[in-house]
């Protein structure tokens, strides 16, 4: 319940979307009372932690919900996003700081995303965008190297990233990329080979545009690379 709450800092959850997280389509019989008996529970132990104000409850309750007062910059997550976003969108002017940027936003990550909370449709869905969020941040990081002149640095993190996640063709271009810019094209090429391959066998798809285009210009040996 607090997971749900944490997700919409300072905005109001329903009552009834907090039933159906929690106990979906067989809810308790007195499910209001539940949910009183947990946000009870979960201001005793904020107060247990130092969170919980005597004069001002964190969790409030408010018209037909329960809310979180608190600004979204007090919550990972959100921060995360922030700190992310703002890294990406330096890349390509400011590539150390955006790099900095980045690997802090990364820093904060301590395991999958809502790892150990309700298990809830909601729940679930966020887990699986924020999950997908960090991924695109490590191609944004590995980016944000590269730009830096760190293709070196990054070539053995991309090996490990790349044999993780197959599927993701932005690391297997960035890959090509270092290793084309460390001397090594017939390494580069070779990833593309193998990225194809997986490709077809796996999910009966092509190479992007994108990820040919980075492979005719490593065979070109594009000084553009």
């Amino acid at each position: 319940m607090l997971t749900m709450l944490a997700l919409n800092p300072g905005q109001v959850v329903a009552f009834d979307e907090l039933i159906d997280e929690l106990w979906g389509e067989v809810p308790l019989k007195n499910t209001r009372n539940a949910l009183q008996a947990n946000v009870k529970r979960m201001r005793k132990a904020l107060a247990e932690f130092g969170f919980e104000d005597p004069d001002q409850t964190l969790i409030r309750t408010v018209d037909n919900g329960y809310m979180l007062d608190v600004p979204e910059e007090a919550l990972d997550a959100h921060r995360f996003l922030r700190m992310a976003e703002k890294g990406a969108g330096l890349a390509g002017q400011r590539p150390h700081e955006a790099r900095d940027l980045l690997r802090q936003s990364l820093a904060m990550w301590r395991g999958p995303a809502l790892l150990d909370v309700s298990d809830g449709p909601r729940c679930r869905a966020v887990a699986l965008r924020l999950d997908e969020q960090r991924k695109s941040a490590r191609e944004d990081l590995i980016e944000a190297q590269l730009q830096a002149g760190e293709a070196g640095v990054v070539v053995a993190e991309l090996k490990q990233l790349l044999a993780q996640y197959p599927e993701r063709e932005r690391f297997s271009e960035q890959l090509m990329i270092a290793l084309y810019r460390c001397g090594r094209q017939s390494e580069a090429i070779d990833i593309f080979h193998r990225t194809r391959k997986w490709l077809d066998e796996e999910l009966g798809l092509k190479p992007s545009r994108r990820l040919h285009s980075t492979y005719q210009a490593i065979l070109m040996q594009d000084p553009s690379l």
